[in-house]
């Protein structure tokens, strides 16, 4: 049988997991497009002078990097809150 410290043990965590999850749906959506269309503009047809062409290109790479470094944090972090809990869980 659950305790109430136990619900809100539960509760707690499970709140900490929606805001994580929030947090890396937000940067998924919106650094990968902010970088895609910055570096395009600023990068890589000002300061470097590519065509219209090249800079689609090496824009779309910035974005797809953004991508991996973004779900490779996500995973990492996931990782190390899940061993927090198991090892909270262990105290008991």
């Amino acid at each position: 049988m659950q305790t109430t410290t136990d619900v809100r043990g539960n509760e707690a965590s499970l709140l900490s997991v929606l805001k994580t999850l929030l947090f890396f749906t937000i940067m998924m959506i919106t650094l990968p497009i902010g970088l895609y269309f910055a570096t395009k503009a600023y990068v890589f047809q000002g300061s470097l002078g590519y065509s219209s062409n090249d800079s689609f290109f090496y824009a779309a790479i910035v974005a797809v990097v953004a991508v991996h470094v973004i779900l490779a944090l996500f995973v990492y972090v996931a990782w190390n809150e899940g061993s927090q809990q198991t090892r909270v869980g262990k105290q008991d």
